[in-house]
């Protein structure tokens, strides 16, 4: 299928947005409820699977809907098409803070693998598939298990990272061991694995972890500084350390309670 090729503006510093400029008959894929706003003229649908295989059949969707329910993402992928005469624009947000990444496919070679929850919109033509990782260590211990998405094409898409974005091109044989949910998204030159840590007592202690990955190049790769699973845990031991239940939960006075302090009048 032929790539749409379009134009993009990133705008934010902590939560990012990307507009991106469609001509006349352009469109653009996003993932489900990352859309911000769009301009009169563009047309929304909702395709069933990746977006690619609108002219490929009933087979071809049921195909592009099975990779997506394996990566653990959405049945659907929404299209944002431009159907008047002039250009418009439509806009997709970050989820979480970060950075949105502008990735051009045609200049990686036409693939690139990423976390499954990096992926935020694309121009139309852009496949989504599945990577699996054939190493058991990777499968096992990898964060992300045996699959990861996979951008094919030739065409614009937009990844997303939490917090401060890391891009780096690695030299061949040149390694760098990562914690396994910093890894965004990396080249297919580049080998990905999974490494003991070594040490009993620093796995158990030192707050990292049994395993980490390893990135091996020659290639480019993209690391965040805040993974989503990383915040979750923040935000659910907050809350658990708040406890008490109460509407002061949380506050400085903790699960003591204004009430019980001043007396209850009632």
């Amino acid at each position: 299928m032929a790539m749409d090729i379009v134009d993009y503006e990133i705008f934010g510093n902590e939560m990012q947005y990307v507009e991106v400029e469609l001509d006349p008959g352009e469109a653009a894929i996003g993932e489900a409820g990352v859309m911000m706003y769009m301009q009169d003229g563009i047309a929304m649908d909702t395709l069933f699977g990746d977006g690619s295989q609108q002219q490929s059949g009933l087979f071809g969707k049921l195909m592009g809907a099975g990779k997506r329910l394996l990566t653990g993402e959405s049945l659907f992928t929404t299209v944002y098409h431009n159907e008047s005469s002039g250009k418009r624009r439509v806009a997709f947000a970050a989820p979480y803070p970060g950075k949105i990444v502008p990735v051009d496919l045609s200049q990686l070679g036409g693939t690139l693998i990423c976390q499954k929850d990096s992926f935020l919109a694309a121009a139309k033509g852009v496949s989504l598939g599945i990577a699996f990782q054939k190493k058991l260590g990777v499968g096992l211990f990898g964060g992300e298990g045996f699959i990861m998405q996979k951008l094919e094409g030739d065409g614009m898409a937009f990844i997303h990272a939490g917090g401060t974005l890391l891009e780096k091109t690695l030299a061949p044989g040149e390694t760098l061991r990562v914690d396994t949910g910093c890894v965004v998204a990396f080249q297919p030159s580049v080998d990905f694995d999974i490494q003991y840590a070594g040490k009993i007592k620093t796995a158990l202690f030192g707050g990292e972890g049994l395993f980490f990955a390893t990135l091996r190049g020659p290639g480019r790769i993209w690391l965040q500084s805040l993974p989503l699973s990383r915040l979750a845990d923040r935000i659910v031991m907050a809350s658990r350390m708040a406890g008490g239940g109460g509407k002061e939960s949380g506050s400085l006075l903790g699960g003591i309670g204004l009430g019980s302090l001043l007396g209850d009048d009632e």
